[in-house]
C-alpha cells in the first residue's frame, strides 16, 4: 500500500453537498479519474534486491483536455499503471509524463485517446478562503465508486510534504477523515480545482492536507520546457528578533522588525549575498515580522520563504537587509540547492552500492537511514546520523560530495575481523580521498596494489585487506548470496 500518510478521504455527507450546484455533478465526476498502480521498489539495506509488486489506488483528474493530475506518491516506483473514469468498464494503460517528487506531483497521459471520450476537463482556481468549504472527489477505500465528500478549510502555512520528507511548500489543513484512495483528487470550489487531496497529520483527528493552486501552478510552468527542474532554495537559516537585548546588542533600531541570518548555506540562492548577522527587514516588499512571516493574503500570516517558494531558478529576489548599521537593498537570482537531494527519499531509480568482500558500502541517504532503523543497528550510529542530518549545515559538503558508509556486511571469514568499522563512514582509500562510491570503485578496480587500505572517519587504525583475498572472497560471496557489482 502506498504511504497511507498521504491518501486522502472525506466522510461520505452526499445528500446537501450538492445542494446549490447539483445540475454540475454529473460534469465534475466525468473528470476525476480512478488510478490503479502495481509498483516494485528495491530495499535500501539490501539493494541488490526487489521488494515484491504491490496493488494500490489513488485518484486523479484530467486538466488540458488530455493530462492527468495526480500525486507522485501514487505512481511512484510503478511497474504498470491503469486509469478508469466513472461508469467505464474498461481499464486504460498510461504513459507518465511528468514526476515532481519534491512537491508530490505528477501528470498522466492515457495511451488511448478513447478514454478521453465525453470527459471533463478541469481549470485551477485561487487558493480557497479560511473557513469556507471544498468538495473532495476521489476513490477512497470502501467501495468501487466515485465518492464525494466536503471540508472547511481550517488553516494555511508552510508545512513538510511527507513524500520527501524534506521539502517543505504551502498547504490547506481541512477538518475531515482521511482514509487511502483520495490521494492526487481535486478539491473543488466555485466548480475549479482549488487543491489536491495528499496527506494528513500522523496526530489529530480530521486533519489532512491539500496542495495549493500556487504549488500546482508552479509545478506546470516548469515542465514547460518539457523537463522538471524542482524548487529554489534561499538557503539560510534564521532567528526571530524579539529578544530585546539582543536587538540592544545588535544595536537594532526599534522601529525595524525581521529576522537575523544565523547561517547561509552553502549552494543556496543567498550564498554570497546574505551574511551571517544580517536582519531581513523586508523580501519583494512585503515586511518581514520579528517571527518571520509576512502577510500574503487578508486571511493570516505565512513563513516569508513562501516568496521565494513561488520563483523559478533565475528569478530575482529582493530583500532589506540591516547590515552593520546601515539599511541596504540585497538583490540575487534564485537558484536550486542540489545539496539537498541526498536528504530526499529517493524513486523510481536504484540505489547505488559496491560490494568488496562481503563489506556493502553505500552513499548515505534518507532511504538506508530509514531502514538501517528498522534493522535496530546502533554500532557507530552517532557518526552515521551526524553526517547525514548536518552535511549541509556544518559545511561537510565542503570536504567531499557525498559520504560513503560501510553499513553491513555478508558474513565471511575474509571479513570477519571488521565489526569495528561497521556504520564508519569511509575517508582515504590507499591515501586517496573518497570523494564519492564511484572513485571508491575505480580505485577497486584498478587492482595496482598488494594491499587495499581503507581509512575511516575519526578512526586511527586502517582496515587493511590483501588484494588476492579481496578476490577470493568476491567470488565465494557472490556465489554464497547471490550478489555482486553491476
Amino acid at each position: 500500500m502506498k504511504h497511507i500518510l498521504s491518501l486522502i478521504f472525506f466522510s461520505f455527507v452526499l445528500l446537501p453537498l450538492f445542494s446549490e450546484q447539483i445540475s454540475d455533478f454529473d460534469k465534475v465526476r466525468k473528470g476525476v479519474v480512478q488510478i490503479r498502480t502495481y509498483s516494485q521498489g528495491l530495499d535500501a539495506f539490501s539493494p541488490w534486491l526487489t521488494t515484491g509488486v504491490r496493488a494500490s489506488g489513488g485518484t486523479g483528474f484530467i486538466i488540458d483536455k488530455d493530462k492527468i493530475m495526480t500525486n507522485a506518491h501514487v505512481i511512484s516506483n510503478a511497474k504498470y499503471i491503469q486509469v478508469q473514469r466513472h461508469n467505464q468498464t474498461v481499464w486504460y494503460e498510461v504513459d507518465v509524463l511528468f514526476v515532481a517528487h519534491d512537491c508530490d506531483l505528477a501528470l498522466l497521459k492515457a495511451k488511448d485517446v478513447s478514454f478521453y471520450e465525453d470527459s471533463t476537463s478541469f481549470e485551477f482556481g485561487a487558493i480557497p478562503d479560511l473557513n469556507s468549504s471544498i468538495t473532495v472527489v476521489g476513490y477512497p477505500i470502501g467501495g468501487d465508486k466515485i465518492s464525494v465528500s466536503r471540508g472547511i478549510v481550517s488553516r494555511k502555512e508552510q508545512s513538510t510534504y511527507a513524500h520527501s520528507e524534506v521539502d517543505s511548500h504551502l498547504v490547506i489543513q481541512v477538518d475531515a477523515a482521511i482514509n487511502p484512495g483520495n490521494s492526487g483528487g481535486p478539491a473543488i470550489q466555485d466548480n475549479k480545482v482549488v487543491g489536491v487531496a495528499f496527506q494528513v497529520a500522523s496526530r489529530g483527528e480530521n486533519i489532512g492536507y491539500l496542495i495549493p493552486t500556487t504549488v500546482i501552478k508552479y509545478f506546470l510552468k516548469d515542465i514547460e520546457d518539457g523537463k522538471y527542474d524542482g524548487y529554489v532554495e534561499l538557503g539560510i537559516r534564521t532567528f526571530n528578533s524579539f529578544s530585546n537585548t539582543l536587538r540592544e546588542y545588535r544595536k537594532i533600531p526599534k522601529d525595524l522588525n525581521g529576522v537575523f541570518v544565523t547561517k547561509v548555506l552553502k549552494g543556496g540562492s543567498a550564498d554570497g549575498f546574505l551574511k551571517k548577522n544580517d536582519l531581513l527587514i523586508e523580501i519583494d516588499g512585503f515586511p518581514i515580522g520579528k517571527n518571520g512571516t509576512i502577510v500574503l493574503d487578508k486571511d493570516a500570516r505565512i513563513d516569508f520563504v513562501e516568496i521565494v517558494d513561488n520563483k523559478h531558478s533565475g528569478e530575482q529576489i529582493s530583500f532589506r537587509v540591516f547590515r552593520d548599521g546601515q539599511l541596504i537593498t540585497v538583490n540575487f537570482p534564485a537558484k536550486r540547492m542540489d545539496e539537498f537531494t541526498y536528504m530526499r527519499h529517493k524513486y523510481d531509480e536504484p540505489f547505488d552500492y559496491f560490494v568488496l568482500g562481503g563489506l556493502v558500502f553505500q552513499p548515505i541517504s534518507r532511504d538506508l537511514l530509514q531502514e538501517w532503523n528498522k534493522n535496530n543497528e546502533t554500532q557507530g550510529g552517532s557518526q552515521f546520523l551526524y553526517r547525514f542530518f548536518y552535511f549541509i549545515d556544518d559545511e561537510l559538503c565542503r570536504e567531499v560530495e557525498t559520504d560513503v558508509v560501510l553499513y553491513r556486511k555478508l558474513a565471511h571469514p575474509f571479513n570477519s575481523n571488521s565489526d569495528y568499522f561497521l556504520n564508519m563512514i569511509i575517508e582515504s582509500v590507499n591515501d586517496t580521498k573518497i570523494q564519492n562510491i564511484k572513485q571508491l570503485k575505480e580505485i577497486v578496480a584498478k587492482k595496482d596494489y598488494t594491499f587495499l587500505k581503507l581509512k575511516f572517519r575519526d578512526v586511527d587504525v586502517p582496515l587493511i585487506l590483501k588484494k588476492d583475498d579481496i578476490e577470493k572472497a568476491d567470488k565465494e560471496v557472490e556465489s554464497i548470496y547471490k550478489v555482486g557489482n553491476k
